[in-house]
């Protein structure tokens, strides 16, 4: 059964994170440029502190402008209905072990709901532009993947907004990228399976193998 919860505020919400969330999945397969399983085991069994990244100017600029860019997608897109509550919490009893919190979820005309999710990046290399080019970089599609094993949604919509800055000028492109879950099934259940047997390696206070990420 899925389950979604609203919780009364963001302390609320950071205290009851204690299952695997989106942002954790991408470490547990190797798919984490910033963070390897094992630091997530460690943070997981107390050992190390989750860093609060929350006063980093590029992390600011990404949450208040989730809700403008919620409400532009509204506009663009109007044949899906767009929802969203604050500090929510989607619970599944299928995977005991994760929880999933969304910048939004639509529901289009025939009535099926997906994952609504908001990036916003600043190009600073050429290299960071390419791994947006025709696709979703690896951890946040991993990251869309936890979402629609939690939710069960039919679909992902993810909107990116990719900010740089050439001789003074600010140039910002935006881009929409939808998958089906059908077409990702395989991929959902072998990430299932992983973050159970991860989330095994937390119970059983065993640190797991090292799996380095891809450069």
């Amino acid at each position: 059964m899925v389950t979604m919860r609203t919780l009364k505020d963001r302390e609320e919400w950071l205290q009851s994170r204690k299952r695997l969330g989106g942002s954790d999945a991408s470490s547990i397969v190797g798919m984490n440029p910033y963070k390897s399983n094992t630091e997530l085991w460690e943070i997981k069994t107390g050992r190390a502190e989750q860093e609060d990244i929350s006063d980093k100017p590029y992390v600011q600029y990404g949450s208040k402008a989730e809700e403008y860019l919620r409400e532009l997608f509204k506009l663009d897109y109007p044949e899906y209905e767009v929802m969203y509550a604050e500090n929510n919490m989607w619970l599944n009893d299928k995977y005991p072990f994760a929880h999933a919190s969304l910048d939004g979820w639509l529901k289009d005309k025939d009535g099926r709901y997906g994952v609504w999710e908001c990036k916003t990046t600043n190009i600073l290399r050429s290299m960071q532009r390419e791994k947006w080019k025709d696709r979703i970089p690896d951890n946040y599609y991993i990251q869309c993947l936890h979402y629609l094993m939690v939710t069960e949604f039919d679909f992902v919509v993810l909107k990116a907004q990719l900010k740089s800055e050439f001789n003074g000028t600010t140039y910002i492109q935006t881009q929409h990228y939808k998958f089906e879950k059908s077409e990702v099934e395989e991929d959902i259940e072998y990430l299932a399976k992983e973050e159970a047997k991860f989330w095994e390696y937390v119970k059983n206070d065993k640190r797991p193998p090292l799996i380095l990420p891809q450069i």
